[in-house]
């Protein structure tokens, strides 16, 4: 197979894996690789990407600012849908792998590259994501998946092959985690805490305080939702990455969003990973609180329902799905009239919603007051039930 690849774009992040992956392309296959690094807000990790890449041998070296695509097109979407997997994960990760592949798909056409390639692991859930979203968008291309093909079986492998050849990465023996940062989470795995049994060391969370050491008083926000996705923060417009940006230092201040969780991984086996979600816990709660007083009932029963299956198409890879498609402009429909105000007390860990308004308030207080009021018939209620239990009282004649 070596001898019909000339052309790489290999899905770059600088971290350990990718970087070893670059090297590796170049002396497996003989090719030219063209490296691909998306700015989803991973930050610092980029400032000597380029640099990187170059000394260990790409040909070529995109850095492409996905950031406002990636909170507008892939995360706005998820949150409408208020999807969560296994009732913990904001899906951080699995939001990022579509956006990127459809842009390394991009490159490879237009570089007239002859394959494309990943760092993802074999027991990983990124190697289903990443590749269901290449050939559904090229079904023809060819995907070289190293972790699948070399003898390198573990990070500790990589870490010497790494130091072999003088390339340059974040990994050490010391602190031998797998993360994943972007503008919605960073997620920890590997090392220590690979024993469930282990607690996360107070040393590896980067985008938020422990909840113990944060301020003692809390902090009231507000945030204007527009049919379904956020537009404002305390009344200030602001861009999608943007006012991701502030909900996740606001969040990170106050202890928000960390989690630790074991999953269950589309390949079968459990997993536990530690995450970061500060801005994404704000956000899901403040969506959920201007959704009680402008959602109908029913319609908001029917997709509270779906949402387990939303985020599981979203974690398990299949963003360009035709059941994708369809679920969510069943989703959106369901957000056209979810515009309002939520007002949230931040404070130590915690979330709440302390108030919330719209134009769209399917809420009226004159029929849910406890005072005297003229809309509402209390004996209507009584009909009402006995119509409700004439199926429980006929089963129990009926069964005695």
């Amino acid at each position: 197979m070596s001898d019909k690849i000339k052309k790489v774009v290999l899905a770059y992040s600088g971290g350990l894996d990718t970087s070893v992956i670059l090297k590796w392309l170049i002396e497996t296959y003989n090719c030219e690789v063209i490296t691909f690094s998306a700015d989803i807000g991973q930050g610092e990790e980029l400032d000597t990407i380029e640099e990187n890449a170059r000394k260990t041998g790409a040909k070529k070296v995109y850095i492409d600012d996905l950031r406002e695509i990636f909170i507008r097109d892939y995360v706005f979407p998820a949150f409408r849908a208020n999807a969560i997997y296994e009732g913990q994960y904001l899906l951080g990760t699995s939001l990022a792998r579509p956006l990127i592949a459809k842009r390394q798909i991009e490159i490879a056409r237009i570089e007239g590259a002859d394959a494309v390639s990943h760092g993802a692991t074999g027991k990983g859930n990124d190697q289903v994501r990443f590749e269901l979203s290449y050939l559904a968008l090229d079904p023809g291309i060819k995907i070289i998946a190293p972790w699948r093909e070399w003898n390198l079986t573990s990070r500790t492998a990589l870490m010497d092959f790494a130091a072999e050849h003088g390339i340059k990465v974040p990994t050490t023996h010391a602190k031998p985690y797998s993360t994943d940062r972007n503008l919605l989470h960073i997620s920890y795995e590997g090392g220590v805490l690979e024993d469930p049994w282990n607690e996360a060391p107070a040393d590896i969370f980067t985008l938020t305080v422990s909840p113990k050491e944060a301020p003692d008083h809390a902090e009231v926000i507000e945030i204007t939702f527009s049919q379904g996705d956020p537009v404002a923060i305390n009344d200030k417009k602001l861009s999608p990455a943007n006012l991701f940006k502030i909900l996740n230092m606001i969040g990170g201040k106050h202890g928000i969003g960390r989690a630790d969780i074991v999953e269950n991984r589309f390949v079968g086996m459990k997993s536990r990973g530690v995450y970061e979600t500060p801005g994404g816990t704000i956000l899901r709660a403040a969506h959920i609180a201007v959704e009680s007083i402008t959602m109908d009932r029913e319609v908001m029963h029917i997709r509270d329902s779906l949402i387990p299956k939303y985020a599981e198409l979203v974690y398990y890879g299949f963003w360009f799905s035709p059941e994708m498609k369809m679920l969510q402009k069943m989703i959106d429909e369901t957000q056209k009239h979810v515009s309002g105000t939520v007002r949230l007390e931040l404070y130590k860990g915690n979330c709440r919603a302390v108030g919330r308004k719209s134009e769209r308030s399917l809420y009226q207080k004159d029929f849910a007051t406890f005072e005297d009021d003229s809309v509402y018939r209390q004996r209507d209620a009584e009909g009402f039930i006995r119509l409700n239990a004439l199926r429980l009282r006929i089963q129990k004649m009926v069964n005695g």
